[in-house]
């Protein structure tokens, strides 16, 4: 079974990375207005989606901490830690995103999306879409799980069929 995930895995990631690097150039005009976009973007993005997803890990993880006796003390250090670990690793992923918005939007779409950012609907989508994200994550794992879980069972199901496995 673990053959059967691990296989899955390097799959999905090597297709992953294939179409990333087949992906264009995006045009340096485009890029320029992405950067523009995340430039608004970014630390509202940072602080409440690294927030949202603490709020959302750290009770799982604080339950596992407790069972190892671990004291308040340290659970505040740890706590701290990991919300910088969150916000370290969200600020480099989104510096991912600047190119990959340019190859997917013209320069007349991000500035679309600039000017949308600005008004006050966007406003509100920047203080909300975190937690929004937050809440569908924490809907859609359970779900994510499942279906790893069929799809192992499946491929396992296939493989013996086919004398790869007992």
């Amino acid at each position: 079974m673990r053959t059967v995930r691990i296989l899955a895995i390097v799959l999905l990631l090597g297709a992953a990375g294939e179409r990333v690097r087949a992906g264009d150039a995006p045009a340096p005009e485009a890029l320029q207005a992405a950067n523009e976009l995340f430039d608004i973007l970014s630390p509202d993005i940072l602080n409440q989606l690294g927030k949202h997803l603490t709020d959302a890990v750290w009770p799982m993880l604080k339950q596992m901490a407790e069972a190892d006796k671990i004291d308040d003390a340290t659970l505040s250090e740890l706590r701290a830690e990991y919300e910088r670990i969150q916000i370290k690793n969200l600020s480099d992923m989104l510096k991912e995103a600047p190119p990959i918005y340019a190859r997917h939007f013209n320069v007349g779409e991000l500035h679309d999306l600039i000017a949308f950012y600005r008004s006050p609907t966007g406003a509100k989508a920047m203080r909300e879409l975190p937690q929004v994200t937050a809440e569908l994550v924490v809907a859609i794992t359970p779900r994510l799980q499942a279906m790893q879980r069929e799809a192992a069972d499946r491929f396992a199901d296939v493989l013996r069929a086919h004398g790869y496995m007992k």
